[in-house]
């Protein structure tokens, strides 16, 4: 029964009672218990009263260390050119890779807090593990160039093209007289 609200009205044990008058159900077991020790208030659903003034979040955000330098790996690196391996019980995503890394080396305390995150990219580097920066604007100003190179190629193909049919329709107009005069002169056998 999709989007039925029987549930707000009455209580379990009276639907319960209705329905075995009915036939509907067999008896549960706990119906005579019930009847037998009712409650002094009978559970029935109420609408909750709507709050008035300002609604305090009583639950504050939750941050850890780690998710900072989460961040800061996805806004740099992304989340990679493969999806997850989830089906790997002691699967490691790269970010998570890194983040141990990261806290590796800072309890170490050898390197300084603003050369950390670098300091962490090189080190998976050494143990073999290759981060992509996002290169947004390296991939743009690649295309543009692309763009630019093909523009140009294309822009010079047409030129030519269009010299040559400029020449070509040249040709035909100084041959079409020539050939009106040579038939002129020739008239053919017909």
């Amino acid at each position: 029964m999709a989007g039925s609200r029987t549930q707000t009205v009455g209580s379990v044990f009276s639907r319960t009672r209705d329905l075995l008058r009915i036939g509907v159900i067999e008896k549960p077991l706990w119906f005579d218990v019930y009847a037998a020790f009712p409650p002094l208030r009978e559970p029935v659903y109420r609408v909750p009263r709507p709050r008035y003034g300002k609604v305090k979040d009583v639950v504050p955000p939750i941050f850890y260390q780690e998710d900072e330098v989460r961040a800061k790996f996805y806004r740099i690196y992304g989340s990679g050119p493969r999806p997850f391996n989830l089906s790997q019980l002691n699967y490691k995503s790269t970010c998570q890779r890194f983040v141990e890394k990261f806290n590796e080396l800072k309890a170490e305390g050898k390197i300084e807090e603003e050369k950390l995150f670098e300091e962490t990219g090189k080190a998976l580097l050494a143990s073999g593990i290759i981060l992509q920066r996002r290169g947004t604007d390296k991939v743009a100003q690649q295309d543009r160039q692309g763009v630019e190179t093909r523009d140009s190629a294309l822009h010079l193909q047409l030129q030519t093209v269009l010299e040559e049919m400029q020449e070509r329709k040249k040709d035909q107009e100084e041959q079409t007289p020539e050939l009106a005069e040579a038939q002129k002169e020739k008239p053919s056998p017909s």
